[in-house]
Order: C-alpha cells, then structure tokens, then sequence
C-alpha cells in the first residue's frame, strides 16, 4: 500500500465502531491491552541507556536485558501453561512413532498442508526446537503460513533471541511474515520487539520505520488499527526528545482524521493530553471522519455478524469501496477478504485486475500476483495472469538450456501433469481430461523452439496421434506446421503421407497440401507418388461414402416402412372402435323401438343435434341458440328419461346447471380453475370449502361438455376483489392427485399476449436447480439432504399436469453464499441411484411465438393473411366459390378464459348484401 495514502487522512478506512465485537477482535484487544503494560518498561529500559539519564524515568533500576526478559513473558503470555514442561513417558513414544510416519509422508508428498501443520505440532511439543526451525522453514517455501503459525513461530524466536544477531533473525522473520497477509497483530508484535532494540545502532529510526510501514499497511483498519495507533503513540510520549510533544500532537490528528472504532475516546483523549485548545481544522476532519464511519459502518457490522468465511459480505464491501475509488481503502479491504478467503481464485484475480488497471505500480502489482499463485496454484488464469504482469514490467527473461535444471523441472511438470490426468480422470470417470492433448503439444512446441529437440518433439506428436488422434485433419497439419517451421522437408513429407493414409474426416485437405508441398519443394518422382497415393485414397475414401450413404438410406427407408405399419395399425384400431361404437347405437336404437312399442312414448324425444362442420349459423338462429346453451356450450335441461344411467347422470347435471351468462366487467373478482380432475363428482361441492378460505364465494360454475361430462376446468366469482388475489396463491395446490392452476380471469381475445407465470425466468442467484432426481424422492427428503449446506427456505418439487414428478426441484437458500456451496457439495451427488445435477437457476429464454403476417385488406384494414377453419389448414389452397361471391369471414374468435367477444353491430342494412335464392344465382351464371 502507499504509505502516503495511509498516512493522510483522506485515506481513512471504515472499521466497526465499539460494539459488539468478534471473538477474535475481542482477543486481539485483551492481548494488546496486555503488550501495552509492558511497553512502557520496555521503552524506560532501552531509552535510557540511548537518551541518558535527563530523560524523566518512573522506574528506576530497569536494565535492557530486564526489559527484554519482561516483554519475552509478555509474548508468551499467550502460550498454554505446560507448553515448555516434557514429559517422558509412553506418549512421547507415539508421539516420535508419529513424527516419523509424517515425515515419511511428507517425502512422498510435499504439498500436504495438514501433513506439514501436524509435523511442526508434534515436534514442538517434544522440544525439537532445531527440527522444528527447519520444518516451519521448509512448510514456508510452500505455502503461505495463516497468522496463528507465524506469531507461534515468532514467539518461540523471540524467547530463544540472545544477542543482536539473533535479533537481526527476528526481524527477518518479521519481514517475511508481514508479507503474507495483511495481519495487525503481526504488525502490533514487529512494532513493540523493535522497542526493545532502542538500545542498538539505529534503533530509534528502525523503531519508528516499523510503526510507520504499520499505519501505512493497517493503520486504515477499523477494528485493528486503532491497536497501532496507540501503542505507536505511547512510545513517542515515552521518548524524551524537545520534539517529542509535536510528533504526539501530528500522531492525535492524523488518527483522528481516520474513520476507526472509538474514536470518541481518542478525541477525549487528545482534549485531556493537549495543554492548547485542539484546532478547528483538527476537529473539521475529526467530523467529517465521524461522518465517514457511519457510512461504512453497515458493512462492518454485516462482517462482525456473519460467520467466517464472510465472501458475499467481502463481497459487497468490496463493491462499495470500489465506487468510492480510494485505492488505500480499495486494497485494505481485498486484503482483509483474501485472509479468510485465500483459496478463492476468482477473488485474487478481481485483485490482480484492480491493481493491473488502476495502481501499475510493479513492486506492489509482481508482489500480489506471486501471492496469487501460491494460495492457488492450480489455477490457470492467475498463473496466465502472472506472466502477463511480468512481460508488461519488464521483468528479465530466462533463456531454457538444455541442460539447465529448470527445464528438467519443467519436464518433471508436464510428465505430472499427464499422469494425474491419466489417474484422476481416465482412471476415475473414464474420460479423456485432454482430448485435444493441448498439454503434449505445447511440450513439444517447447522442445522444439526453445529447446531445438525436435527428436523429443516427434516422439510427443507419436503418442499424440497413438490416443485416437490420427484421424483427424488438423492434428495432422499441426504437427505438419511444426516440422516445417523447425524440421526438415524430409519429416514433413513423411507426416503428410501418413496423414493422408490416416485421415478420414477431411482427407481431401490433407491431400491438398502434399500436393502442394511436392509442386513446390518435391521431385518429379515425388510428385508422381504424392498423385498415385492421393486419387487411391481418395477414391477409397469416396466408395466408403457411397457406401455408408446406401447404409443410411436403407435405414430411413425401413424407418419410413415402420412408420407407414404404426399408421396402418392406428387407422385399423380406429376403424374397429367407430365400428363397435356402431352396433352400440343399433343397440340403443332397438331398445327404444322397443320401449316405444311398451307406450313410454308419452314424451316427446329430443332431436338430434346435426354436426355441421365449417358452418356458422344465420345470426337469429345464433342469437337463440346462446340464449338457449348459456355461456359455455352446456345444452339447455329438458325432461327426457334416457334409456341408460349414464344419459341420466348427464340430463341431471344439466338440468341443475343455471343458465348465468359470463359477466365480462366482474373478470377482477374472478379466477379461472383449470387442470381439474375429470373425474371430480359435484365440483362445485368440493372446491367451495377450498376457495371460501380466501373469502366470500359468490358463485362457481363448473363447465360440462355438451353430453354433460366435466372438462376439468371452473370459474370462481368472489364478492371481493381481494379474496380473488388471495385465491391465485392457491395455484399448484394438489386436488384428487393433480395440480391445480389458478390465475386471473382474463379474455385472451382482447389480450392474446397475457400468460401467467408463478416462477421468476430469470437468473436467480440464491436459487439452484436440480435435475435427475428419482420419481420416488419426496420434498422431505430432498430438504433433509440441502439443509446440511444452508438454511433452505424453499423447496419446489416439479410435476406434470398430472400431478406426476418429473424428476427436477428447485432449491431456494437464504444467500447466494450457501447456494454456491450447495452446487459444489450436492452436484454429482447420488440420491437412490440416480446421479443428479445442480446448478444455479437460471432457466432458457422461452421462444414467442411469431405472430401471422398481415396485409392490407382493399378497404384500409389489417386483416390476417390466411384464415383457416376449424380443422386447421386443408390438403389444398383452391377456392371453389366465384370472386364476385365471396365475402369477407366475419367469425369471431372464441376466448381462451371467457366468452366469445360480441359481433360488431352495423350501422346501415344497405352494406349487407341481399339473399340470392338458386334462380339468382344461376341467372348470374348465365349473364356471363
């Protein structure tokens, strides 16, 4: 960080205020309370023998090495009681049986962290303090050590520190552990040991240098930095110097221009340590800090209230620093994410981009992309990221040599690489982790541009080709390109000659450039080979197509006879029902003939209704008809004893159906039931309790089909309108075994665009989607297994209008943090063996339909460009009605939820045209 930006007040970082704290912050404050009571006898010891007797000591008789000794238990306050105590008993036998086993463990393998973590437990706790150094030592080169190893490993430095050069080994220590991560007690612990080499050449300086890189990495930090701050000023007031007073009074203001917790209790501080009244530019900054900390403060507390890891509060605060545009601010708190989120690649290259955009600065900018892939080195992009930040500062290159020992390790790598693909993928999911082999061919290019080892660049491009490879076109170019760029011709006419013997998706390519090549650079007897090789191979390769053209044709043609036999069977299965349903009606007829013959003809019988298809009745006869059938087609009751009990079931239902035409002006206290069970008996019996839950139920009107069956769908009229709202979150309620869909009452005729759809289609962060869930699997279940990744809110198991599961849910968490860690915990996971997927919810945009293109009728109108009837589009287009007879169709389209909107009424009976009886008409034929 620049130590400008931390040191001005302008670079001030929000930090939870006093309150309720974590119980690490709350540690970090006792222990720094503690080093705080130690300090001032620290400073007396060592300022005295720098400064001299003149300077004003509370405490007489303390020498360095007290001081030293004083502030070694301070540091160690914090060890367990036994940790110095041996104890040689059984336990210390395992306890070396277990050491050996480690290392062992850690020869094989060591890049295991756990592996490195127990080893220095165990070895400390037996008093190896050498094995000890070297073992921290070697898990250092490694990894990055968390802030509990480094300040373990520094107090067991601090308590073995003699003489000067042992302390020169701290510091070292020191320097190497700041670097890490941004840690303020690691700061805290470098300031107050530097204390105590006052004594020495330099110290004070060293001392001060110290605090100062301190504020500038921490001094920003609300809950941490205030502990710098103060141990900084206490040991300015304990130095005796005339200049001393000033520097204290510049440490009060640029503190209290920084938002930090308590700063109340620092500006009272200052108020009774200054003997001058504070100026007013002091208190204008401390105010407009003041100001400052309130706006950070809801990110500060969402950080003390949430649990570690903390990403998605990280997040956001990150979010909010990055629109102000500090870029002290903007790295403090990237660097305060990435202490508990170290493992999260995409979180270092958010980082690494900021700093690549904005800061440029090459020693901070190197620093953190070197950081970057320690913590994850397995990620590509924060490597392919590195060197990019390396070529764009100018960094030296380093030539590879043959023998250089870097190539042998970069060998070492790849072959790794290719055996964990071979065992961890192939072996395990049997799958190809490289199909491509891109990790071969960038070896090879290596060897052969770099290295100029084209014979190890071959045998790469052999084995290549052995994985299944041979086949294909541009494999072949590609190892023909290389050769051409760094072997010779002779390599390159017997790779294309290969090639074109191998190839068999694009062989005509292939053949193409050995041609080319050998018109160019060949012989006429290499030309004469290339020409014999080409036209054999690529006549083969055409009978091969000819062939499997003629396969793939008997194939289509013996789908088609298949096909045309499932037709065949579906018209005779047909033909024998409408047979059968034939003789049922001579049946029927022959029993009423009979029943006639016994006088039960007293009744006069109901006429039967002629089918008429593509007819509209005259508009009289509609207008009846509707007055007659009602809204939805229900025939009118008549008092007719059928001659069977389901003819009875239906007259009844009819005629206890009333006739109440559909009201278009009450659609807002309406809604429309559909997806019904068929089968329901008396629906109106059974959904009014149902619906009388949301409020007053006016009136349900089931619909019948015209033999009197119920089609499965209803409208429901409340008295009020929100009792309708209240009812639609009744949709997807299970009736009898089958969904029910409830929506609003609207007349699709007037709004043909409007659907109703429960559900969000878009991208839901916080939500996952899980597919191949066994039919079997309940709602139960499937939360039993989610809850143990979050708080579940919600789960939606998805089914058919049958009420049948599909096999998908939708899974909703509390934040999108616990849905991100449900995706990589749950997806692949086996439930009742089935593999199922999860991923988060983001469903495919749905396709609209394309609306029918319209044109221009003679008279002005848009009219539709086709209008079929009402059995679709017909086998043939022609019209056999004369021009100067047709009229234009004025059939209205019946409404999906509603009734048939109104014909519009004419103005003027002269635009209709006169009926024609059969002797008009063919006087008008024969006029022409």
């Amino acid at each position: 960080m620049a130590t400008a930006a931390a040191a001005s007040a302008s670079e001030a970082e929000p930090e939870p205020k006093a309150g309720p704290t974590a119980e690490g912050e709350e540690d970090g404050v006792k222990t720094a309370r503690t080093r705080r009571k130690v300090l001032p006898r620290a400073v007396a010891a060592a300022a005295y023998k720098a400064v001299g007797p003149g300077w004003d000591q509370q405490e007489e008789g303390v020498s360095e090495s007290d001081g030293d000794e004083e502030y070694a238990m301070a540091s160690s306050a914090e060890s367990s009681p036994g940790e110095y105590e041996w104890e040689y008993d059984e336990e210390e036998e395992k306890n070396q049986l277990e050491i050996e086993r480690l290392e062992e463990q850690l020869s094989i393998n060591v890049y295991d962290y756990n592996c490195h973590v127990d080893l220095i437990r165990l070895l400390r706790l037996e008093g190896e303090l050498t094995k000890v150094r070297m073992a921290r030592q070697k898990m250092s080169e490694i990894f990055p050590l968390t802030e509990e190893l480094w300040l373990e490993w520094l107090h067991d430095e601090i308590s073995m520190a003699l003489d000067g050069l042992d302390r020169e080994h701290v510091y070292e220590l020191f320097e190497k552990a700041v670097k890490d991560y941004i840690c303020p007690n690691i700061w805290l612990e470098y300031g107050q040991y530097s204390v105590g080499g006052i004594g020495q050449k330099g110290g004070l300086e060293k001392v001060r240098s110290v605090f100062e890189r301190a504020l500038s990495s921490v001094g920003l930090h609300m809950t941490k930095g205030l502990a710098i701050w103060e141990a900084y000023r206490e040991f300015e007031s304990a130095i005796v110097e005339a200049a001393r007073l000033e520097k204290v009074h510049n440490l009060f203001r640029r503190q209290l221009a920084i938002p930090l917790y308590d700063m109340e209790a620092t500006f009272a501080e200052y108020e009774e340590w200054s003997e001058d009244p504070i100026p007013e530019s002091v208190i204008q900054n401390y105010n407009k800090a003041l100001q400052q900390l309130e706006r950070y403060k809801p990110y500060e507390e969402a950080l003390l209230q949430a649990e570690a890891p903390r990403l998605a509060e990280y997040q956001a605060y990150i979010d909010f620093e990055m629109k102000i545009g500090d870029p002290a601010r903007v790295q403090l708190i990237f660097e305060r994410a990435l202490v508990e989120n170290c493992l999260v690649p995409d979180l270092w290259i958010r980082y690494s981009q900021y700093l690549d955009r904005q800061l440029k600065v090459k020693d901070l900018v190197l620093s953190v992309h070197n950081r970057a892939v320690r913590n994850c080195p397995w990620t590509v992009a924060l490597w392919t990221r590195y060197l990019l930040a390396m070529e764009r500062h100018g960094v030296d290159h380093r030539v590879i040599s043959d023998s250089s020992k870097e190539l042998e390790e970069l060998r070492s790598a790849f072959t790794r690489a290719l055996e964990y693909l071979k065992q961890e993928v192939e072996e395990r999911f049997n799958e190809s982790g490289d199909p491509s082999c891109m990790i071969m061919q960038n070896w090879a290019r290596i060897e052969a541009r770099l290295c100029n080892n084209m014979q190890k660049a071959r045998e790469l491009w052999d084995s290549i080709m052995t994985k299944g490879n041979a086949k294909y076109a541009n494999m072949w170019l590609e190892y023909y390109n290389l050769e051409r760029a760094h072997g010779d011709t002779q390599h390159c006419r017997k790779a294309l000659h290969r090639a074109v013997q191998c190839t068999s998706d694009y062989p005509e390519h292939v053949c193409e450039v050995l041609l080319t090549m050998e018109r160019t650079e060949g012989t006429l007897e290499d030309w004469d080979i290339a020409v014999q090789k080409t036209e054999t191979r690529l006549a083969r390769v055409n009978e091969q197509r000819i062939k499997a053209a003629e396969k793939e044709a008997a194939l289509a043609q013996q789908e088609e006879e298949k096909a045309e036999q499932r037709k065949r069977a579906r018209a005779e299965k047909k033909a024998l029902k409408k047979k059968k349903k034939t003789r049922g009606a001579d049946k029927r007829k022959a029993e009423e003939d009979d029943e006639k013959e016994w006088g039960d003809d007293e009744e006069e019988q109901p006429s039967k209704r002629r089918k008429v298809e593509n007819s509209t009745p005259p508009a009289g006869e509609a207008q009846d008809l509707e007055a007659e059938m009602g809204l939805f087609g229900k025939s009118a009751p008549v008092d007719v004893d059928p001659p069977s009990k389901q003819k009875e079931r239906a007259a009844a239902l009819k005629r206890d159906m009333p006739k109440v035409p559909h009201d278009s002006s009450k659609d807002s206290i309406t809604v429309f039931v559909s997806n019904l069970p068929y089968s329901m008996d008396e629906p109106e019996v059974k959904l009014r309790p149902l619906f009388e839950a949301c409020g007053e139920v006016t009136e349900i009107r089931p619909i019948f089909s015209n033999r009197g069956d119920f089609r499965g769908y209803c409208y429901v009229e409340f008295k009020e309108e929100k009792s309708a709202l209240q009812a639609l979150e009744l949709d997807r309620k299970t009736v009898e075994g089958r969904p029910m869909f409830v929506s609003p009452c609207v007349d699709k005729s007037k709004h043909p665009d409007f659907k109703v759809f429960r559900y969000s289609t878009a991208l839901e962060k916080h939500k996952l989607f899980v597919s191949g869930l066994p039919f079997s699997c309940t709602k139960e279940e499937l939360e039993e297994i989610c809850k143990a990744h979050g708080t579940v809110k919600d789960i939606r198991l998805v089914t058919n209008r049958a009420g049948k599961p599909k096999g998908l849910a939708y899974v909703e968490y509390e934040n999108e943090s616990q849905a991100s860690q449900a995706v990589l915990k749950m997806d692949g996971m086996t439930i009742k063996e089935n593999v199922i997927k999860v991923a988060i919810s983001n469903p495919p945009q749905r396709k609209v339909p394309e609306k029918p293109e319209t044109k221009k009728a003679p008279g002005g109108g848009m009219v539709p460009r086709q209008i079929y009837g009402a059995r679709g589009k017909g086998r043939t287009q022609l019209c056999l009605l004369p021009r100067a007879l047709q009229r234009p169709s004025t059939t209205a389209a019946q409404a999906e939820n509603g009734p048939a909107p109104q014909p519009a009424v004419t103005t003027s009976a002269a635009t209709e045209a006169p009926k024609m009886s059969n002797a008009d008409f063919a006087k008008l034929l024969l006029r022409k």
